[in-house]
């Protein structure tokens, strides 16, 4: 009977520590996916910060005639896909100025709000 009990002690305890051992693998491995998804989220963002801006380098400012309505478009969705409001104020900003001072201040709060999205 006593070397029943020992043996069944001895299993109950290798049983805990496997337990604990794998509770301590997940726990891990989930620490590591977070990171992982964050990554890439933040890889995404960054793909859609450089689309926009190259859309923009290509169609407005190496643009030699007035921007066409597909391409406001493709800019338009393109900011849209950043899913940030501060983002999508300064584009709208941008695009409602008066004068070239203007349009030249609020390019550059937008490029910086871009440039400040990249690699967060």
């Amino acid at each position: 009977m006593q070397n029943s009990n020992k043996k069944f002690i001895i299993i109950i305890t290798i049983l805990i520590i496997s337990n604990i051992f794998f509770a301590v693998m997940y726990v891990s491995g989930q620490v590591k996916l977070r990171k992982v998804e964050q990554t890439v989220a933040n890889q995404q963002i960054n793909a859609k910060v450089l689309e926009f801006s190259q859309l923009f380098f290509d169609k407005v400012l190496r643009g030699t005639k007035e921007v066409s309505f597909d391409d406001r478009l493709k800019l338009e969705n393109s900011i849209r896909a950043l899913n940030d409001k501060a983002i999508f104020d300064a584009w709208t900003k941008f695009t409602k100025a008066k004068d070239q001072a203007e349009v030249q201040q609020d390019f550059y709060g937008l490029f910086k709000l871009l440039l400040g999205k990249l690699g967060n």
